[in-house]
């Protein structure tokens, strides 16, 4: 018996010690101050879940974890001139971000034959090599013909490598991926979830979503690969997403996030191929493109920097379609204030996502920003899946990440800002055609809810 009162007088002090030093780690965190009292709160109330709960997913950018992994770099490709550029552009060129590219070519692919389309084709003319990241790769119909391709590529002497997120892709096994490590393919998943349970990294997650070819296409954006997202013809079931074919300068930025994805996965150095010839001459492209890759391997926060002073700057509108909404108090504040001032806020959420959770939480963000003038959509169809936003006549953005803290300050993303009008015309086109048949307006709840939805609220920054 004394020695079970000792044991349980030990385990005390040492939980206590624990969440000391977790105390400490924490206020030395750079997170906004309600992120901080949140998880201050869960460890001293409940140190026991809240210790656990932060070592595996508490770490804002896993600071240990994830300077085994080098910075991104990014060598400028026929950048504009600063005068002619964006001030986007050129606040994200004081965070080393290249400015926006010239002479690119894009293809916005509003429905999922399209972007099947366009990554098939990706593939099957490729002439060197074939680079792919994804967070899902789903061992469904499309995973398993897209998994065909790559491996007759591979057969016929093209470099084919791919690379996995280990959370979003952990039902496709390296079994299912034999038939393209045996035609010479090579396969590498990002961080696996048994190593990082051991590693404090499960929170790490490679959100980013990417295709390039020969360093001169590349296909991107929002999208998956799993028959919810693509496929060969049309699917009344599949999720409403975008990506986008770019052939061009910008292409390189992309291969340049491969190979550092690529490096630290695997532990392999890729090698840098000289630039192959132009293709044939055709229609002068003339799209301006900058990439934004954004997570633990940017210094700072470029991506949310960007948006947080675009918004602040806008005059005419901000348009945003995201899957999850879970903004910060600065976004949040931004966007209430546009509305105040006039700004057209209008914000386009699925009506029911595939997080019951996130769907709870967005709830008071949504009416504050109501509240203040903007407009809230709640789409009732399929799944709403893109990730765009617009904001005046001067720039789209398109890529991975949603309007949530974790994509914004977490996960490995990458986004493309668009600065020509035939991009922005085009999403204000499939903006328009979303919002049309959406439900306009979060209705008012009763109190009940209403402290359940101030409950969630709280743990926002923690998810």
């Amino acid at each position: 018996m004394s020695e079970l009162l000792v044991f349980s007088h030990l385990t005390v002090i040492a939980g206590f010690l624990l969440s000391l030093l977790v105390l400490a780690q924490l206020v030395r965190e750079r997170r906004s101050p309600t992120g901080t009292l949140a998880w201050f709160l869960i460890i001293v109330l409940a140190p026991y879940l809240g210790v656990p709960l932060y070592l595996a997913f508490g770490g804002r950018k896993m600071r240990r974890i994830a300077a085994s992994k080098a910075n991104i770099v990014l060598a400028a490709q026929d950048v504009l001139p600063e005068a002619e550029a964006n001030p986007v552009d050129r606040l994200l060129r004081s965070y080393q971000i290249p400015g926006a590219t010239r002479g690119n070519r894009v293809e916005i692919c509003i429905e999922g034959e399209d972007g099947y389309a366009a990554l098939t084709g990706l593939i099957e003319n490729a002439r060197r090599n074939i680079y792919l990241t994804t967070f899902i790769f789903s061992p469904d119909e499309v995973g398993r013909d897209i998994i065909t391709r790559l491996t007759r590529r591979a057969a016929e002497g093209i470099e084919v490598r791919m690379l996995l997120d280990g959370a979003g892709s952990w039902a496709t096994t390296r079994g299912s991926l034999t038939p393209l490590t045996t035609a010479g393919g090579h396969v590498a998943y990002f961080n696996p979830l048994l190593l990082g349970a051991f590693r404090a990294s499960t929170n790490l997650r490679n959100h980013r979503k990417l295709v390039v070819a020969d360093g001169q296409h590349a296909w991107a954006g929002g999208t998956n690969i799993a028959r919810e997202y693509i496929g060969p013809g049309p699917d009344p079931d599949r999720w409403l997403d975008l990506s986008f074919l770019l052939e061009g300068p910008a292409a390189l930025y992309y291969d340049a996030i491969f190979r550092s994805d690529w490096e630290f996965a695997s532990g392999e150095a890729l090698f840098h191929y000289p630039p192959m010839a132009p293709p044939a001459a055709g229609p002068t492209p003339s799209a301006s493109v900058q990439v934004i890759p954004s997570g633990p391997d940017v210094p700072d926060d470029p991506l949310y920097a960007a948006i947080l002073s675009a918004s602040f700057r806008a005059r005419k509108r901000i348009w945003i379609i995201t899957p999850y909404f879970i903004p910060d108090d600065a976004l949040t504040h931004a966007w209430t204030i546009a509305a105040h001032r006039g700004v057209d806020v209008r914000i386009i959420v699925p009506k029911r996502s595939d997080n019951r959770m996130t769907d709870l939480v967005r709830r008071g963000f949504l009416r504050d920003i109501q509240a203040a003038g903007g407009k809230v959509f709640r789409y009732p169809g399929s799944m709403l899946h893109t990730k765009a936003l617009l904001v005046d006549d001067a720039f789209t953005a398109l890529g991975s990440a949603n309007m949530d803290a974790r994509s914004l300050f977490l996960n490995y993303e990458v986004v493309s800002f668009f600065y020509g009008s035939e991009e922005i015309r085009t999403i204000e086109n499939y903006f328009l055609k979303l919002e049309a048949r959406a439900i306009c307006g979060v209705r008012e709840v009763g109190r009940a809810r209403e402290l359940l939805g101030g409950v969630a609220r709280m743990v926002a920054p923690l998810l």
